[in-house]
């Protein structure tokens, strides 16, 4: 039922995702804040929903270059931009957590991060299938590779988390043992403390300090 219930979460994320293009929300001239407003209220409208089990992140420009900790000024989108929107909404006490990438205009080199860091994912994505075991350090060392393999650097600290019932930040804490993490060496695939199976999102966070431009693509993983 739990995995039911994620799959289902998502579902719905992606559809507000959707919208968000259908409804042309990305547009220069509009702030990070205003536009992380605007989508928040979409998702009120769409499904009634207000619970967010993280802090909704709209990020443009240099701003991607930033993981998920940071707190960078708030910018305006430009023409010929790059953005990337991670929201994670809460569907009837369900998670979701889904991170994509957008560009303004026609610069090439920011639609190859773009298309890039999604590649990526799948491309992570079919590595874990093939595994029937492997630590949290294991996925995140294959990630960095792939950063490489696409000639950029990986962005974030973490290349994931733990995913269920809301709200799992709270209960489970900074625990690195859930986070895609360097330092986690446990078996993702281990049953949880009361031996319930666990899912993962995994992301991808690939950058370019040079040209301070950085690329996101985030969802459920197992």
């Amino acid at each position: 039922m739990s995995k039911i219930k994620l799959i289902e979460a998502e579902k719905k994320a992606a559809f507000l995702f959707n919208e968000i293009e259908k409804k042309n929300l990305i547009v220069p001239g509009k702030s990070e804040k205003d536009l992380n407003t605007e989508i928040f209220n979409l998702a009120y409208y769409l499904f009634g929903i207000k619970k967010y089990w993280h802090k909704r992140i709209v990020r443009a420009g240099k701003n991607t270059l930033y993981p998920y900790k940071s707190n960078p000024e708030n910018l305006v989108l430009k023409e010929d931009d790059i953005i990337f929107i991670d929201f994670g909404p809460v569907f009837e006490e369900w998670e979701a957590d889904f991170g994509r990438t957008y560009v303004l205009g026609n610069d090439e080199l920011k639609i190859k991060l773009m298309n890039d860091v999604e590649s990526a994912w799948y491309d992570c994505k079919r590595f874990f299938d093939t595994q029937e075991k492997i630590t949290g350090a294991e996925v995140y060392s294959h990630a960095l590779e792939l950063a490489n393999y696409y000639g950029w650097t990986f962005g974030g600290e973490i290349a994931g988390h733990l995913i269920g019932h809301f709200p799992h930040e709270k209960l489970e804490g900074e625990d690195r043992t859930n986070y895609i993490h360097p330092d986690n060496n446990v078996d993702v695939f281990a049953l949880a403390k009361n031996g319930a199976k666990r899912d993962w999102i995994l992301e991808i966070h690939f950058i370019d300090k040079e040209k301070e431009i950085g690329g996101f693509f985030e969802q459920l993983l197992t």
